[in-house]
């Protein structure tokens, strides 16, 4: 059986118009900050993924796992094809969604996508993630995302995200609202072969230019173009990884353009 995630909504109460997909170590109200103050006027599903924000932690923890319980909030909600704005490891499941269920997805925004990784990276962030997994406290919780993806994410904003998903752990430190074993998991799953939508469909993919190592690889912008022509379109925004906090009018306006 498939999970139930936790879906958070946003903008008017008519059906959707956009699916909001987080990337790992995150939750479907960290979109809040750009759809409140740059897209009020539209009706969004931003879910919490498996293992993420008040969703469960449900094995298994694959992308198609991940992209079928995203598709049955979809189903849940006869969105009917949509726009699909996703970043990160959000990437990844929304171009396995694309692939899996065509019906469901009619255009993608891919804000720094994640996938087809090398593994030998992937396993050192698992690594890094399983030998430090928490904080002392909230300043130093901070100061990991000031130091990290983060650094040129406005103040407030990295505030709010510390109110909703820095929580007290049993053994007394602190850590994100996540199970910890998914999480890794899911470094694994971005050492996969990519997948491509099944539909020729307009693809727009905001490459951050600062992240360092870069996550959208040469191989995955080739697949692209090749699988979809030009309805692939590249956008370099010059921002560390956390795009959508850092350059919200950017991505409120790549966003808009799919909706019109």
């Amino acid at each position: 059986m498939t999970p139930t995630l936790k879906t958070h909504r946003y903008g008017p109460d008519q059906p959707a118009r956009l699916l909001a997909l987080h990337g790992l170590t995150g939750h479907g109200r960290r979109w809040a900050p750009l759809l409140d103050e740059h897209l009020a006027d539209v009706s969004v599903l931003a879910p919490d993924l498996l293992g993420h924000g008040h969703s469960p932690a449900t094995a298994p923890w694959s992308l198609e796992a991940h992209a079928d319980a995203v598709a049955a909030v979809l189903d849940e909600a006869q969105t009917g094809p949509i726009v699909v704005v996703a970043h990160s490891f959000g990437g990844a499941t929304a171009l396995r969604l694309a692939a899996r269920r065509p019906d469901l997805v009619k255009s993608l925004v891919l804000l720094d996508p994640a996938i087809g990784l090398d593994g030998d990276w992937m396993r050192q962030i698992a690594d890094q993630m399983v030998a430090y997994p928490d904080y002392t406290d909230r300043a130093e919780a901070k100061s990991d995302k000031v130091a990290g993806a983060w650094s040129d994410v406005p103040d407030g904003v990295i505030e709010t995200e510390l109110d909703e998903h820095l929580i007290l752990l049993p053994n007394g430190r602190w850590g994100w609202r996540m199970n910890l074993p998914a999480v890794v998991t899911a470094w694994s799953e971005l050492a996969r072969d990519i997948a491509l939508p099944a539909n020729i469909i307009r693809v727009t993919l905001l490459r951050a230019t600062r992240t360092t190592p870069p996550y959208v690889t040469p191989e995955l912008l080739d697949a692209l173009r090749e699988a979809l022509g030009d309805r692939f379109e590249l956008v370099d925004i010059d921002c560390d990884h956390m795009v959508s906090q850092s350059r919200p009018v950017e991505t409120a306006a790549a966003i808009r353009s799919h909706l019109e």
